[in-house]
């Protein structure tokens, strides 16, 4: 826990909140109005018990509750970025749902210019991957130029995937399918996450390779790059670069980086390297 990090982030946003907006107010001290919640307040507003609060900010408060630094976060008003520091302060992991249901739902307007502007295939998904905006590049992909709705459930699922993602079965799969099990495990309750499972277990291919779970040893040696067989360019490799703006912690700004022909880019480089001695 940094507590001296949590401290700060804390009490500078509880200092931001007027207690007037909920009939509550400060007492005077050193001849002025001290701005903000006190601890106490802090309490009786989360419903929780006397101290409570305290133990938090000072990093005292060992283990706290989803709900309680949910409740806590709501009440400052926290963004998204602030709430993923708090998890990190307090309990050092990023927070398993953003803190408001609907966040990664829409691309502001600057990281559209960002995915316009990128010559390689690039993509914004949100937490389920639905696909908010796109490249010419990435549409390029798909045959007739039309981009799917959901990138998970085109991945696992659709007939032009199987072949277009060249060895499917083999190079994509074992890496695909737990990233699904892995954000329907954090997110039961998101429906397209759950829609997409119910797709890949109803299928021959996918159904027993998702309920086995895991990776397979030989899948790993693909993790960064995979086969492809772009309908444009033919033959080649692909670089897959996530990436993830910290003020919108569902969204996913995917790059995928395209290197044409049959041999693996990682092989030539391996080559290249001089032995030494």
């Amino acid at each position: 826990m940094d507590k001296q990090a949590l401290q700060a982030l804390l009490r500078e946003s509880r200092a931001l909140i007027d207690p007037g907006a909920y009939g509550l107010f400060r007492s005077l001290r050193q001849g002025r109005r001290a701005p903000g919640l006190t601890q106490s307040q802090m309490d009786q507003l989360l419903h929780r018990a006397q101290g409570t609060y305290n133990r938090l900010e000072t990093g005292n408060y060992p283990n706290p509750s989803e709900d309680l630094l949910r409740d806590v976060a709501r009440l400052l008003a926290f963004t998204e970025h602030e709430w993923t520091l708090l998890w990190r302060y307090t309990l050092r992991r990023d927070p398993p749902t953003p803190l408001d249901p609907g966040s990664g739902q829409e691309v502001v307007e600057a990281w559209r210019e960002v995915v316009h502007g990128i010559s390689h295939m690039a993509y914004v998904a949100d937490q389920s991957w639905r696909v908010l905006d796109y490249n010419q590049a990435f549409a390029d992909m798909f045959p007739d130029r039309k981009v799917p709705e959901n990138s998970m459930l085109w991945m696992a699922n659709h007939t032009d995937a199987r072949r277009i993602l060249d060895r499917w079965e083999e190079c994509w799969l074992p890496l695909i399918l737990p990233q699904l099990r892995s954000a329907q495990a954090a997110m039961p309750d998101d429906p397209t996450l759950a829609e997409i499972k119910e797709v890949v277990l109803a299928d021959p291919v996918t159904g027993p390779m998702f309920r086995a779970g895991g990776v397979s040893p030989g899948a790993q040696a693909y993790r960064y790059e995979r086969p492809m067989l772009h309908p444009l360019k033919g033959p080649g490799w692909v670089h897959m670069c996530p990436a993830q703006p910290l003020d919108t912690p569902g969204i996913r700004l995917m790059i995928i980086v395209f290197h044409q022909g049959a041999e693996r880019p990682g092989d030539s480089r391996l080559r290249a390297r001089p032995t030494g001695g």
